[in-house]
């Protein structure tokens, strides 16, 4: 068939086929994917300056050969594979070089110290005093003269610490005794088990079923159960269909 010889949708064209613009879509959706992975987990949980900047350019670079059929894919895939190898060795150069970190991340901005603004920093932060306000009731800061510290972070947000009179009293602070810190993780979920983490808490299928067995649910039927640290099961089947009146 005309359209499928080849790597045709690769290349600019006058018209692209209906089969051609998938196949260049998923193309590209698996590269991005490929790219994120390479970039890190540091540039989707947070944007700084390189990472916004690697971001506005992928998403014009690839977005234009998705909607315009005289854009070759080809093209823009060997500057992105480029502008991913430029921003890992920016970032390797970062945590080797402080001077370029410092660029790179600068280092965060007081706007407030011991219940005073720092309006000479406010607009080196380039905010305004109604989006710190805005942030502080975010953390629920009915009044600044109890902030301590608020410190704006490259990443752009606001960290704010509150006077240690004002903090929330703690089960430490009062001499308490408290349970140990514990955590439920799904072990299985929709009827499949996770055996990752089965094996990860060494344990095996009969410790499972053993588990199990005093709920009288069949794995199938197991929409959830979690596991705690002190190898707690905690299960939660799907619900019995009712019979009909006279069965």
């Amino acid at each position: 068939m005309e359209g499928l010889s080849g790597l045709d949708f690769f290349e600019s064209k006058e018209s692209l086929t209906t089969i051609e613009w998938v196949l260049r879509g998923t193309v590209s959706f698996v590269f991005l994917l490929l790219v994120t992975k390479l970039m890190g987990q540091r540039s989707i949980s947070q944007l700084r300056f390189l990472d916004f900047i690697i971001a506005l350019t992928l998403g014009n670079i690839i977005a234009h050969p998705l909607s315009d059929e005289e854009l070759g894919l080809k093209g823009s895939m060997i500057t992105t594979i480029v502008l991913i190898v430029l921003y890992v060795i920016a970032t390797w150069l970062s945590l080797k070089w402080p001077f370029f970190k410092r660029y790179l991340d600068p280092s965060p901005i007081t706007l407030i110290q011991n219940g005073l603004i720092q309006f000479h920093n406010l607009s080196k932060a380039r905010i305004s005093i109604d989006f710190l306000f805005s942030e502080l009731r975010k953390e629920k800061v009915e009044d600044i003269q109890k902030v301590s510290l608020a410190v704006w972070e490259p990443g752009g947000t606001i960290s704010v610490f509150m006077d240690t009179q004002y903090q929330p009293v703690t089960p430490a602070d009062m001499k308490l005794e408290t349970q140990p810190f514990m955590i439920s993780r799904p072990i299985i979920i929709d009827g499949k088990i996770d055996m990752s983490l089965l094996q990860e808490i060494g344990k095996d299928l009969v410790w499972l079923n053993t588990k199990i067995a005093p709920t009288n649910t069949n794995i199938r039927d197991v929409i959830l159960a979690t596991v705690t640290e002190n190898e707690n099961v905690l299960v939660y089947s799907k619900p019995k269909k009712r019979g009909l009146p006279g069965d």
